[in-house]
Formats: structure tokens, C-alpha cells, sequence
């Protein structure tokens, strides 16, 4: 549209603002050195659907200066007294740097009047080294539109050199700069080198919706700060904008905006469900994804002191097999969240069933987690916990508002994985996937076969006969190693340290109904004992040995087959009829990948 509907006015106050545009209102506050035009680009987008006020703060374009000792609170006053002017009774307020800070005053002046909050590039509780720099340069302001310290803000903020994309953007903000009030900029950047704090026990009772949004190379508004900010606020979400810097609301307005009226609109529909909708029982929805059987993760990270930080959780899934990506979500409220949402990447250990200690101290306070798990630092340097079914090794892909969570998306860049049975949970209490082999040994009727099908880097254990034929390791019953005649007595026997996994074939004897057969998949350590008898043959193989168990050797031939396509059935029948009940519904098949992710399947 054309820059025409961009009214500039002024307030009796003598406060300078742009509106343009109709609908649902939204007050725009810009930073330090701008002024109410540098939102152009938003004004633009969003005048179609909004009721867009940008104004000038104080000292700032057209409106007057601040008191020479200001306070946010000064800041926040302009702005509600330009609101009464307007007749405007409640609008989100979206604020940049400064302006941010000055939106969370408002919200806490005149909560009634904020419908939602949007604070881009915002600052908090600035470290150390960060805050003595900007006060220094607070201290530093000379005369009147100081070259050097001009040229030093554009180089902070687009880069040096600057790079060709963003030269307009630049030229856009040294323009301002060039122009602003020196006494304006200067009262108003000595109070923004100091209020970084001003909000830090306040943000808790912050009532209104809230985005805190900023660039992942934003070095003075930093993704920790947005995080930290979102976490506290009950209703907060935070969004970090991959490659983008601090003055990227004109670097790039149009993906910027697009975020600011998701925003928007989401709260406005949030606000209007609340109203017209039943009351929800979080607790009750809590209690229905628990039916969900998962497994268990411990996810881990090194935090900005190089410290190893992890957490247990089970909202994890993959996501996409070309670039290899999987998530994993994590609560705001969460200690690590900071620690999460700003690092570099993760990594997801899956864990086995004798892991259940583990996953108990991760999901607790405990103050050295790690002591309690051996570990090492995987390729990327985040930490691999030994012991696990699987371990995926991740760089931080992107970082997704989710309500009261965050969803860490990663890119795999290694990962690894074995046979060992995984650990499960559901309704709040571990589960074992497979059937409970307690519960078989108990209960198991006299005479009941129980074998298992051992595998080994893709190989199968059998026990060779004096007559040249192929057996595969079974016995009456489960039993214990002090029971000969069981599997695992047998097991024991020759020494083998076996672990019993998943169920994969019942059925009865076609000769004797009462005798039932059950099998179990499992895998184990080579080489074994000496014994003459033991052999590992390559599953490929497998359909040449001579087995005389004709129902053996069919579910050694479906064996062969599901391996290969890493998809498990459980077979429920007799020996010459029955099903398979597939454990999933059939996948498309894709390539089956072990080791480093290489940059040629990126």
C-alpha cells in the first residue's frame, strides 16, 4: 500500500506517531536512535488487518525529551496517555530493544489494557561482561552524532564488514541514528544500559500473553535472554530466528512480521476459546496422554560453562528420514531449558530396561546427575550415556515455541544402536514392551518349550548336533541358570551371557495341544565359551542349515525376512497354522543407516 495511509500526528502531549490501517489494534515502540518510521516494513504488512500505532518515544522524533533521570516508568506513561488519546482501551503492544522494555512497564502499569506482548531483541539480567561494555558505552556518548560511535553501532548490529544483503538496512538505521536528538539518545541509552534488571522479579505476574523473540546471532539481546524471559512468564513463549541479528525487524521484516501476527492472532483466538469455551481439565488431559506406551530417553547437552546438563523425558519421535531429524520437547519451567534452548545441539540416549535408576535421577534435582551414569562426549561434544539402546547425536536444528514447552528439532550427525530390550512407560509407571518373563516363568504350563533366537552383529546362535543339523537354543520352561533343563540353564551351561528381549513367536503343538512353544528374540556378546557346539551363522545363511523343526525353521525363514526390514512381528498360532500381528503397521521401507550421517545424506 502506499506510504500515504501512514498518518503521521501528534498527541497533546506533543508524543509524534504514525497510524495506519483498521482492525484489531497494536501499538509498535521502536529502540534506542530509531524512531516510529524505522516500523515501516511491519506497517506496511500489517495495516491490511490491524490498527497500527507506531510512535516515536521520548526524545525520539517528533516528541519531547525525557526527564534527564528517566525511568521506564516515564516511558510507559507517553505511551498510555497517547492510548487515552486514541481512545484505545486494550491493544497488543509489540516493542524492539528498548521499546521492549518499555512494553513490559506498560503491561505492568496497566495490565488491563495489554491484550498481548510481543518484545523483540530484548535484554535481561545482562552478564557481567555484557553489562560493563554497554555502560561504558552510556559513559563514552560525546557531542552530537558521533561518527565513530555510529559507525560502531552499525558494525554491532549488521556486522563489519556489512554484508551486501543487508546495506539498505543498514543505511536505514545510520540515517536514524544521524538524526536522532543527541539529548534524546543519550538520556534514553543511559537508562537501557541499566534496566535490564528492572523487570526481573516482575515477570511472574505478567498476565498477558508474551512472545520474546530474537536473532540467534543477536550477541547483546541474546536467545538465553529471550528463554529466561519466556520461562518466567506464565503465559511466555520464546523464538529464536536462525541467522538473524539484532536490528532484524528491517534485516528481515518480512519473516519478523509473519511471527508477529502468528502471534497475534493466536492470542486473540486464544483469549476468544477462553471466553466462550468449557473450563479444561489440565489434569485430566495430563492423565490421557499418559495411556500413551513410550519409551524413555535421557536428554543431554554442555552448557555455556562446559558443564554436562540432561533431563528425562519421553516426547520424543523422529521427524524426517532426508535431512535425518528428530524432537524431543522440553518445559520451560524446566531448569535446563536455558541451558537446552541455547545450545548448539543435544543428544537423545534411548534407554534400556535396566536403566530405570538412571531415568529416575535425571527427572530429579539432583545436583551431580552424571556422577550416576557412565558417559562420553559423542562427536558434537554432547554427552552419549553408556548402557543405552540407542543414542542419537544432534546440532540444534531449530528451536519451536510450543506453549508451555519447547521443541528441540535436530539434525542427527551420528548416532548408534543395538538389540538391547528398551525401557517403557506408561500411566506413570515403567513398563517392559515385551512379555513380562517373570510373569511366563510363573505361570507357564508345565512342559512349555521357551527358546530364543540370539543375534550378534547380524549373525544367529545355534547349537551344531553330532547328526549335522542346526538347533537353536531352547529348554522346558524359563527356569534359572540352577535348572538344567531350562533355557536358562542351558544358557548357562555353555556360558553364555544372554539378554532376553522382545516375544516373537507362540504357538501349540499340532501333536499335543497342551504343549506350547514360545520364543523369544534376543542378543548376545561374541565370542563366547569354547564350546564345540556353539555357532554364529550369518542370517542369509540361515535358510541352508539343516533345522529339523519344521516350525523352527519357518520362523527362522520370517525371522530372515522381518530383519531385513527391521519391522517385528509376534506369531500366535500352532505349528502348521496361525498369524503374525505386526507390532506396527507397515512403513514405506528406507534404507537402513548405522554409524556417522555423512554431509551426502544431509
Amino acid at each position: 500500500m502506499a506510504d500515504a495511509t501512514m498518518v503521521r500526528s501528534s498527541a497533546p502531549d506533543g508524543t509524534g506517531f504514525i497510524r495506519a490501517g483498521s482492525g484489531t489494534p497494536v501499538l509498535l515502540i521502536h529502540g534506542v536512535g530509531m524512531d516510529a518510521a524505522i516500523w515501516r516494513p511491519q506497517i506496511v504488512v500489517m495495516q491490511d488487518r490491524f490498527d497500527v500505532v507506531a510512535m516515536d518515544m521520548l526524545g525520539h522524533g517528533t516528541s519531547p525529551l525525557p526527564p534527564e533521570t528517566a525511568g521506564l516508568s516515564d516511558f510507559a506513561d507517553q505511551a498510555i496517555r497517547l492510548l487515552d488519546h486514541l481512545d484505545l482501551d486494550r491493544v497488543a503492544v509489540v516493542g524492539h530493544s528498548m521499546g521492549a522494555l518499555v512494553a513490559q512497564e506498560i503491561a505492568f502499569r496497566a495490565p488491563s489494557r495489554i491484550a498481548s506482548l510481543v518484545c523483540l531483541n530484548a535484554v535481561f539480567r545482562r552478564p557481567p561482561e555484557l553489562a560493563h561494555a554497554v555502560r561504558e558505552r552510556a559513559a563514552a556518548l560525546g557531542g552530537p552524532h558521533d561518527p565513530l560511535a555510529i559507525a560502531a553501532t552499525i558494525a554491532r548490529w549488521f556486522g563489519d564488514p556489512i554484508p551486501p544483503i543487508l546495506l539498505d538496512a543498514a543505511a536505514t538505521a545510520r540515517s536514524a541514528l544521524e538524526n536522532v536528538n543527541a539529548d534524546g539518545y543519550a538520556r534514553t541509552y543511559r537508562l537501557f544500559a541499566r534496566a535490564d534488571t528492572a523487570h526481573a522479579d516482575r515477570l511472574g505476574d505478567l498476565a498477558a500473553p508474551a512472545l520474546f523473540m530474537t536473532g540467534s546471532e543477536d550477541r547483546n539481546s541474546t536467545p538465553a535472554m529471550s528463554a529466561a524471559m519466556a520461562r518466567l512468564a506464565p503465559a511466555g513463549q520464546c523464538a529464536v530466528l536462525s541467522g538473524e541479528r539484532h536490528m532484524m525487524t528491517i534485516a528481515s521484516p518480512q519473516k519478523v512480521t509473519q511471527r508477529i501476527m502468528a502471534f497475534l492472532d493466536q492470542a486473540s483466538n486464544a483469549s476468544t476459546n477462553a471466553e466462550a469455551g468449557p473450563p479444561f481439565d489440565a489434569m485430566e488431559f495430563r492423565r490421557a496422554l499418559g495411556s500413551f506406551l513410550t519409551g524413555v530417553t535421557i536428554v543431554t547437552t554442555i552448557d555455556d560453562a562446559g558443564d554436562p546438563r540432561g533431563f528425562t523425558a519421553n516426547s520424543f519421535t523422529s521427524v524426517s528420514l532426508d535431512p535425518p531429524l528428530v524432537l524431543v520437547c522440553i518445559a520451560k519451567r524446566a531448569l535446563g531449558h536455558q541451558a537446552f534452548s541455547t545450545s548448539r545441539g543435544f543428544a537423545v540416549n534411548i534407554l534400556a530396561e535396566d536403566q530405570k535408576a538412571a531415568s529416575g535421577i535425571f527427572a530429579s534435582k539432583a545436583a551431580d546427575k552424571f556422577a550416576s551414569v557412565a558417559w562420553q562426549p559423542g562427536q558434537t561434544g554432547n554427552p552419549l550415556i553408556g548402557g543405552s539402546v540407542a543414542v542419537f547425536d544432534c546440532d540444534l536444528e531449530q528451536l519451536v515455541d510450543a506453549g508451555d514447552h519447547s521443541i528441540l528439532i535436530g539434525r542427527v550427525h551420528d548416532f548408534t544402536h543395538n538389540g538391547a530390550q528398551p525401557l517403557g512407560y506408561c500411566r506413570g509407571a515403567y513398563v517392559t514392551p515385551g512379555l513380562s518373563q517373570e510373569a511366563l516363568a510363573a505361570a507357564a504350563p508345565p512342559g512349555t518349550e521357551v527358546g530364543v533366537i540370539l543375534e550378534n552383529e547380524g549373525r544367529v546362535l545355534f547349537f551344531e548336533t553330532a547328526e549335522g543339523s542346526y538347533q537353536l537354543p531352547a529348554g522346558r520352561g524359563l527356569g534359572s541358570a540352577n535348572e538344567p533343563r531350562s533355557l536358562k540353564g542351558k544358557l548357562a551351561a555353555k556360558a553364555i551371557d544372554a539378554e532376553l528381549g522382545f516375544l516373537y513367536a507362540v504357538w501349540d503343538d499340532a501333536a499335543d495341544a497342551s504343549r506350547t512353544h514360545v520364543y523369544y528374540r534376543g542378543t548376545v556378546d561374541a565370542p563366547v565359551s569354547g564350546d564345540g557346539q556353539i555357532r554364529f551363522i550369518d542370517i542369509d545363511l540361515i535358510a541352508e542349515l539343516k533345522i529339523a523343526d519344521p516350525a523352527v525353521r519357518s520362523m527362522l525363514a520370517r525371522y530372515a525376512r522381518e530383519r531385513a526390514e527391521d519391522m517385528f512381528g509376534v506369531y500366535v498360532g500352532n505349528e502348521v497354522e496361525g498369524e503374525v500381528r505386526p507390532l506396527a503397521k507397515p512403513e514405506p521401507s528406507a534404507p537402513i543407516h548405522s554409524g556417522p550421517i555423512h554431509s551426502g545424506q544431509r
